[in-house]
């Protein structure tokens, strides 16, 4: 049965990327979670999806020009203000927290995690080597993937561990998939939903199993994703997608 997501944990209802967010995702049921992660000017991996504060955070500039301290002193949750749970009491406090501390928190439930490199760490000279510790100090019992547009960055990881499990982001259609699989030694893709919702995709419906589709909101491409047996579905409101899979389980 195809797995269900939290994007960035329940990015449709919390500050994405936060561990209150997290915590959402967890408390509806998630298979797994799906975040980023951006590397400071100190040397320390947080839990963010651009390379810069601005969008999520009540401050401005780049990442890998701020200590974590100064990361730390920003709010990740008073920009989300027009979110219907918005609370002023509790989210301005709200703070970006460290890979460290959602390993932390995410490890106790055994689910699947992944964790996305977005390109612009390519620049990052060792950042997969980074990671890789990180995940290998505090994430002990999760079952960890890793994803990124950015192939190169997939190979290095799997030059440092092969073992590792990877996954190559895409969104659009992959002309003979199977090879990049072999290729690479790619344990699936991630699709943005749009060409697997198409009329054809990757030229082989037997791949579905293999994929794991982003970002899916709508209750109409859920329902289709289920049907198509996608290995997993990621989504900014799991809470809502687990309610349909359940539904559709009892239909089926």
């Amino acid at each position: 049965m195809t797995a269900i997501y939290g994007h960035r944990g329940a990015a449709g209802t919390h500050p994405e990327n936060t561990l209150l967010s997290f915590e959402e995702a967890l408390n509806n049921g998630v298979d797994g979670i799906e975040l980023d992660v951006q590397i400071t000017k100190d040397g320390e991996l947080i839990v963010m999806h651009d390379p810069t504060v601005d969008r999520t955070t009540s401050g401005s500039g780049y990442v890998n020009e701020m200590t974590l301290a100064e990361i730390k002193q920003l709010s990740a949750g008073s920009e989300f203000s027009h979110m219907i749970d918005y609370d002023p009491n509790t989210w301005p406090s709200i703070k970006v927290p460290t890979l460290k501390e959602t390993l932390n928190l995410i490890r106790p439930h055994r689910i699947e995690l992944n964790i996305e490199f977005k390109p612009n760490l390519a620049l990052h000279k060792g950042i997969e080597q980074i990671v890789l510790k990180e995940v290998e100090s505090y994430g002990q019992g999760l079952k960890v993937s890793y994803s990124s547009f950015h192939l190169p960055i997939l190979m290095r990881l799997k030059a440092l561990n092969k073992e590792v499990e990877t996954a190559f982001l895409v969104n659009q259609n992959v002309p003979f998939p199977r090879d990049y699989l072999e290729t690479f030694n790619l344990a699936t893709f991630h699709v943005s939903k749009k060409p697997l919702l198409g009329d054809s995709f990757f030229e082989a419906e037997e791949l579905l199993e293999k994929i794991r589709v982003w970002t899916v909101n709508c209750d109409e491409d859920i329902n289709k994703l289920l049907q198509k047996n996608v290995k997993a579905i990621m989504t900014d409101f799991p809470k809502r997608a687990i309610a349909l899979r359940r539904t559709f389980k009892k239909q089926v």
